[in-house]
C-alpha cells in the first residue's frame, strides 16, 4: 500500500521528534545558524528510499560534506574530526530502515548496500 506523502517541513518535524533536536553526525543542536536538514542514510543514487525510516535529522553542512560516503564511512570521518556522532540513533537508523524494506519490499539496491552497511556497523 502506497503511504500519503508529507509536506518536507512535516516529514522534518517527525524525523525531529524521533532523533531529536540535534545532528546525528556531529552533534550540534539546531538554532537559527545551525538548520535542521534531512539526510538521507542511503543515498538516493544507490537506491535509498524516499522513505522516513531512510531519514536523519542532520545539520546543512554535515549533509553537503557527507554527500554520497556511507554512513559508516561518513559516522568514522565524523569521529575523526573530533564531533559527536550518535551512535544510538544511527544504528537505530540502519536497523529500522532494513526492517522497513522486508516489510513494504522493493528497493533491492538499497537492501543490498544497507546489508554491506549493517556488517560493517557491527
Amino acid at each position: 500500500p502506497r503511504r500519503p506523502q508529507l509536506r518536507r517541513a512535516d516529514r522534518l518535524d517527525l524525523i525531529l521528534d524521533r532523533d531529536g533536536p540535534r545532528c546525528v553526525w556531529c552533534g550540534r543542536s539546531f538554532a537559527a545558524l545551525i538548520r535542521p536538514t534531512t539526510d538521507h542514510l542511503v543515498p538516493r543514487v544507490k537506491g535509498g528510499p524516499s522513505w522516513l525510516e531512510n531519514e536523519l535529522a542532520a545539520c546543512g553542512r554535515c549533509n553537503n560534506e557527507r554527500g554520497h560516503l556511507t554512513p559508516v564511512d561518513w559516522f568514522a570521518e565524523c569521529e575523526r574530526r573530533g564531533w559527536q556522532p550518535d551512535r544510538s540513533v544511527v544504528g537505530a537508523a540502519l536497523t529500522r530502515l532494513q526492517e522497513a524494506i522486508v516489510e513494504r519490499g522493493g528497493a533491492r539496491r538499497a537492501a543490498r548496500y544497507l546489508a554491506g552497511q549493517l556488517r560493517r556497523w557491527s
